[in-house]
């Protein structure tokens, strides 16, 4: 947790508002700030546990070399998760590391440095907000009073008509950064999450700090979410297991 905070403060925010971006090759933007901060969370993590580094500023063959390589574990990192709002002076970005192991994370920590907070959880340890626990908010009790987080845009089309057109939940919001969206759905500020496609480093913090806040998940295909494609996973999750069987059931309907 330290460690996450000291590269947000050190070479994240610095940079804010000031940093030059070009464009990956899938079309995802890239700035220095995710460079720098990627070498310096490199640095601080193996300092800490000497486990293969995951990061998403790394080629698919370097991904994939480190995940193979971590049979002990691996840090799974995402150096800044919201480029594209943090680039557009939109303050919703964090970074995001998760240590993995026996392929189940066992730590997240995601850190939003603009608004300083930071949520963490560990496995049986219970999820937290700077230290007070998670969910903040009890859910409400059915899918029409409920706020839910969608991506739109990785969703079959066919779900993404049906959703547009009679959706079950109260309302709606996508904020652009996938990591914060797991926290936000573990606090309470959601109660719905949906999403089409997702990255190991998109999920694998996230996913710790749902669970020991009492969510619950699974993907679009699967009732275990750790089934299927590691490299490209669909999250249909919940803040208790009573909404998830509500929305998985509403959701896969008709698919």
């Amino acid at each position: 947790m330290a460690a996450v905070r000291k590269v947000g403060r050190e070479e994240i925010m610095p940079r804010y508002l000031k940093v030059a971006h070009e464009r990956k090759l899938d079309g995802s933007l890239l700035t220095e700030a995710d460079v720098a901060a990627q070498h310096a969370l490199i640095a601080a993590l193996t300092a800490i546990a000497p486990h293969p580094v995951l990061g998403e500023e790394m080629t698919e063959a370097e991904q994939r070399r480190s995940w193979e390589e971590g049979a002990e574990g691996v840090w799974c990192v995402d150096p800044i998760d919201g480029t594209t709002n943090f680039v557009s002076g939109l303050p919703f970005f964090a970074i995001s590391v998760a240590l993995v192991k026996n392929g189940r994370t066992e730590i997240g920590v995601v850190y939003n440095p603009q608004d300083d907070e930071l949520f963490a959880a560990e496995t049986g340890g219970g999820a937290y907000l700077n230290g007070e626990r998670l969910p903040i908010k009890p859910p409400p009790r059915s899918l029409h009073r409920s706020i839910a987080g969608v991506d739109f845009k990785r969703l079959p089309r066919a779900l993404a008509v049906r959703l547009a057109a009679e959706h079950p939940y109260s309302s709606q919001r996508n904020l652009g950064a996938s990591t914060l969206d797991w926290c936000y759905l573990a606090a309470g500020r959601l109660h719905l999450y949906l999403h089409g496609s997702q990255k190991l480093w998109d999920y694998a913090a996230g996913w710790r700090i749902l669970i020991e806040a009492g969510g619950a998940v699974c993907t679009l295909a699967e009732d275990e979410f750790w089934q299927g494609d590691l490299w490209n996973r669909s999250v249909v999750a919940a803040l208790n297991p009573e909404l998830l069987g509500a929305w998985k059931e509403w959701v896969r309907r008709g698919q």
